[in-house]
């Protein structure tokens, strides 16, 4: 598995290649496909443009059934986050705790994700976020990419 970001491809550090999705067919297949290009593709409504959730089928807003995948901004803020410390042998490649990331999109969009590179601590609520790509299995998916907010340095004094 290699992990793709802006600069270039590494190997991945949490997953095994057996746990990649069968895109062909899957109802996040647009996700799968827009990831494959460097995008960041998600459902919309298409009766009143609402992000959806992505396995979301009718939109709370205004009950349409209809769903448009599109492309949407690569940035986000730390929701909330933790640190697993379950390992699952021979379906984890980790040996250390990692974290798993909610991320808040500048689209409207939330999404779970992990990090791009180890780590074995959780990023801070209000951490900018920029999404890029791991590569599971032939699959690409996103995976987060994160910038410390500064410190409030007023708030400690």
């Amino acid at each position: 598995m290699t992990v793709t970001t802006g600069t270039g491809t590494s190997t991945d550090w949490l997953l095994d290649d057996g746990l990649a999705p069968q895109s062909d067919g899957d109802p996040m297949a647009p996700l799968y496909d827009g990831a494959a290009r460097g995008e960041l593709v998600l459902p919309f409504c298409v009766g009143c443009d609402v992000p959806l959730d992505l396995e979301q089928q009718v939109c709370d807003r205004c009950g349409s059934f209809e769903k448009d995948w599109r492309s949407t901004e690569l940035v986000g803020t730390v929701h909330s986050s933790t640190v697993m410390h379950r390992l699952e042998t021979g379906l984890v490649k980790a040996t250390t705790p990692y974290p798993i990331v909610d991320v808040e999109l500048a689209g409207g969009h939330r999404l779970i994700m992990t990090t791009i590179d180890p780590t074995s601590t959780a990023p801070r609520i209000g951490d900018a976020v920029v999404v890029g790509f791991r590569k599971l299995g032939g699959v690409s998916i996103p995976a987060a990419s994160i910038n410390p907010a500064p410190l409030d340095t007023e708030a400690r004094s």
